[in-house]
């Protein structure tokens, strides 16, 4: 009988992916089937959602709780094409297409105080800052962390 409680089968792709990146959805979807989870290609992308889990060149994997916060930019810069002032308080960073969920998950775990917030969409991430001189800031750290 397949197990169907997401919560095991997030679990279950959580040690997978600890033990290495998933090539695909389909090698995770195949590797619960094998566990006897029943598991769709959509249910293994909402999981993977949930689990914070990114897509790397290597594949799917759970981010590093080592790097430090300037890493997590850096680690997502290749997908950084232009960052530009909207206003005071707002940032509209363009990225390569289907990036700016990743750069704004990097936003959002950089913990940087310059960042109050920000929304992902396709190819732009809108990050709001709280003055003028926390936004000329945060774009000198993004400039920095692209470089390292």
């Amino acid at each position: 009988m397949p197990v169907g409680n997401h919560e095991q089968r997030r679990e279950a792709i959580r040690q997978l992916l600890l033990s290495g990146p998933a090539e695909t959805q389909g090698t995770l979807v195949d590797a619960l089937s094998a566990e006897g989870f029943d598991a769709t290609q959509s249910s293994v992308s909402r999981d993977l959602r949930e689990l914070g889990a990114i897509k790397t060149t290597e594949g799917y994997e759970l981010p590093s709780g080592s790097k430090d916060d300037d890493n997590q930019l850096a680690a997502v810069a290749e997908l950084l094409r232009t960052i530009q002032p909207a206003g005071p308080n707002m940032l509209v960073v363009k990225t390569a297409i289907g990036a700016a969920q990743r750069v704004a998950l990097a936003f959002d775990r950089c913990n940087w105080p310059e960042v109050i917030g920000n929304i992902g969409g396709d190819d732009t991430v809108f990050v709001a800052t709280e003055s003028g001189a926390a936004q000329k800031n945060l774009i000198t750290r993004i400039e920095h962390s692209a470089r390292s």
